[in-house]
């Protein structure tokens, strides 16, 4: 079956006095259709790269990435992509902000109402559809943002470090609501984070990257059911797998040293 998304063989370099740096070196990763898949890494290891090289806002030194076959040659609806940062418009309420991108189509307005209405009931802010985003927690504007993101119907959720600035409590309990947004949708997610448990506990497999220069080290499967609860959290499994992925992030052997 062919692959949703598919990196083959990327390489990014940033020009630099003396050399150049490379951000990324032929990296290949498939992604499967539906496939929930998480990046996680040290710092500088390119994971927000690889991301915004599939959403089409950083092009390729080297090789290439398809998305149903097709390749990445700009930004595109059917990639929805949700940064740390909400960028809410403040002048608009949740509905207005979840609206906006579908203004920007050929859609009716009861369809766009429609969609709007939907992608706000996914995230829980139903009550909250006239409120602006100063009377919003920090949890609730990042729901707004990714209800904002499956309002324009992507097949492709793109996710860099969307909970990173949250608290503990707010981060447990929005990966709970993605995952259960994810049940219903079913898209296809590439989520990078820096936490190697969120990453274990959303993800079907768990990339891990190396840095300088940038490429995969390797990939964990996560062989564990859906849906994922705090009973899961806690189990020996989980932390077996989470063991696994920290010690690949924190213990990797410099580039080109013996094995």
């Amino acid at each position: 079956m062919r692959p949703k998304i598919s990196f083959q063989g990327v390489v990014k370099t940033y020009p630099m006095t003396g050399a150049d740096f490379t951000a990324l070196d032929r990296v290949s990763l498939d992604v499967g259709d539906r496939e929930f898949v998480t990046v996680v890494g040290p710092s500088g290891c390119g994971k927000s790269t690889l991301l915004n090289m599939a959403a089409g806002l950083v092009e390729p030194s080297a090789g290439q990435v398809l998305v149903d076959g097709a390749p990445v040659t700009g930004p595109g609806p059917e990639r929805g992509v949700i940064f740390q940062q909400y960028a809410l418009f403040p002048w608009l309420t949740v509905r207005g902000n979840v609206e906006f991108g579908l203004k920007l189509t050929s859609l009716p307005a009861d369809e766009r109402r429609r969609r709007a209405d939907h992608a706000i009931d996914l995230v829980g802010l139903t009550d909250f559809a006239y409120a602006l985003p100063k009377t919003l927690s920090g949890g609730m504007k990042q729901r707004c943002a990714i209800a904002r993101a499956y309002a324009v119907d992507p097949e492709v959720l793109l996710m860099d470090e969307p909970f990173g600035a949250l608290d503990a409590l707010t981060r447990v309990q929005l990966q709970d609501q993605l995952l259960s947004t994810w049940t219903r949708e079913r898209r296809t997610v590439v989520f990078v984070t820096h936490d190697v448990d969120e990453a274990v506990y959303l993800a079907r497999r768990v990339v891990v990257m190396a840095a300088r220069p940038g490429r995969i080290h390797r990939i964990v499967d996560v062989d564990l059911p859906y849906p994922r609860t705090e009973e899961l959290r806690l189990s020996p499994e989980f932390a077996r797998i989470r063991n696994e992925v920290w010690t690949s992030v924190y213990h990797q052997q410099p580039a080109g040293s013996a094995a």
